[in-house]
């Protein structure tokens, strides 16, 4: 299998890419967000193009390792005929950046063009409230070789235009996926909108095209639909070339002179790439890749780890921010920036930690009520009763409680239920209200069970 992708995300700007027309389309009522610029009414000229979406192009670009063609950017008429194109034509422009790489897949060009309306064959109407929404399109090569890997990339690369924050993401995406099997001929599938239907799509077209191969049929060269409610791809016309969009430049839209001296400065705002913030934090923090990623899953949480890692152990901070803490915005439902929580309250929460102020158990069902709480965590430590930790003593005593109120799970544990441990420590930390240390709980328990 080789498999390429075509991305195309709407930029994030308050307008159109050649006009005023605001771009909150999904909340406008259809055909509001108009003008006779993005319907392309006879004698209306664009406005110079959108300078904050050739931006956010340029540092989206620049976070996929691309080179830049600092010349010019130029745009093109793109021509095909269809319902949500009113002037026949898409405004594309020239690669703005190529010979990329994310996570070893090569990305051929990035460039910029003009989303078009929104089509309903179902009611016969169409709402150009998104039409002339600037979009940045990304295009791979077919470095991809199953299902699973293209998987993979669209989420990074959703992560990537998360952490430009120069893009809108998943939910305004669409993929074109190429897909073709032992040097067969290329087929094209349009207008995916997840990352889920990209990767059903690629599970259907690899049986459909190997069903095809093993009947000796070849499998033709075209563009096909996929159909989310079925799972299933379906033909819709035989596949364009580049020849057949009749490409020439926009007369009415001059070219663009991109100055070396802005591709540095979009440089150093521009945030760090996640997929290489994850290398720096193996090599500067001492983590495994696997906590990496989980810590720069969101730019905000990456942030405040490096905050936390200033004043706590690195390691200690990270274990605590990859299990305790996402287990617990994972719960919740929420983001790290929505939970409301601050580099302070987790240095405050680890200092106990490591100060043995708290137990690993207190400091658990700390975390869980710090999302969207104005309290501290030693606040909450003391509403919850859980500040201090017992003395040995106190542990032995609800120890020997616990054995004493409890002889099935003695006997059960001397018949080497594992799971008996785990009871009797819920009841000394009962008795202590979660005071006690868990690990020296277990070891004073298998004392006195061993005796």
């Amino acid at each position: 299998m080789k498999c390429g992708l075509e991305i195309h995300v709407q930029l994030e700007t308050e307008s159109k890419l050649f006009c005023n027309c605001p771009t909150n389309y999904q909340d406008a009522q259809i055909n509001t967000n108009i003008c006779p610029v993005c319907l392309n009414q006879p004698g209306a000229k664009p406005y110079p193009t959108n300078e904050k979406a050739i931006k956010n192009a340029l540092m989206i670009a620049l976070m996929l390792n691309c080179r830049i063609d600092a010349s010019q950017i130029q745009f093109l008429r793109k021509h095909y005929d269809y319902p949500d194109l009113s002037s026949g034509y898409q405004k594309t422009s020239i690669p703005i950046g190529y010979e990329g790489d994310l996570n070893g897949v090569r990305i051929r060009e990035i460039h910029m063009e003009e989303d078009p309306g929104q089509f309903k064959p179902d009611f016969g109407t169409v709402d150009f409230n998104r039409s002339g929404i600037p979009l940045v399109e990304i295009v791979t090569e077919p470095d991809m070789h199953s299902p699973e890997e293209a998987r993979a990339f669209l989420k990074e690369l959703i992560r990537v235009l998360k952490y430009s924050k120069g893009a809108r993401g998943e939910g305004t995406m669409r993929a074109d996926v190429n897909v073709s099997l032992e040097g067969g001929n290329r087929v094209e599938i349009k207008n995916i909108n997840s990352i889920k239907g990209a990767y059903k799509a690629f599970k259907f077209e690899i049986v459909r095209q190997k069903n095809n191969i093993k009947r000796g049929v070849e499998t033709k060269q075209e563009t096909r639909a996929f159909l989310e409610s079925q799972m299933i791809t379906v033909g819709m016309r035989s596949k364009e070339d580049a020849a057949d969009y009749r490409l020439i430049l926009d007369p009415d839209l001059p070219p663009i002179k991109i100055d070396n001296k802005e591709i540095e400065n979009i440089k150093e705002v521009m945030p760090e790439a996640p997929h290489n913030k994850i290398k720096r934090f193996v090599e500067e923090y001492g983590l495994d890749e696997e906590t990496a990623k989980v810590l720069t899953s969101e730019l905000e949480l990456a942030n405040v780890y490096e905050k936390v890692a200033k004043s706590i152990q690195s390691e200690f901070a990270a274990m605590w921010m990859r299990d305790e803490l996402k287990r617990v915005l994972s719960y919740n439902k929420l983001d790290f920036v929505e939970s409301e929580i601050t580099d302070k309250d987790l240095v405050e929460l680890f200092s106990m930690l490591q100060n043995k102020e708290i137990t690993t158990k207190a400091g658990q069902r700390i975390i869980e009520h710090m999302p969207k709480n104005k309290k501290s965590p030693t606040e909450i430590a003391e509403e919850l009763g859980l500040t201090g930790i017992v003395e040995e003593e106190e542990i032995l005593n609800a120890a020997k409680q616990a054995i004493d109120e409890n002889p099935e799970a003695v006997e059960d544990f001397n018949q080497g239920k594992k799971a008996s441990m785990n009871f009797l420590v819920g009841q000394v930390m009962k008795i202590t209200r979660g005071k006690a240390d868990p690990g020296e709980t277990v070891n004073i328990l298998k004392s006195l069970l061993q005796k």
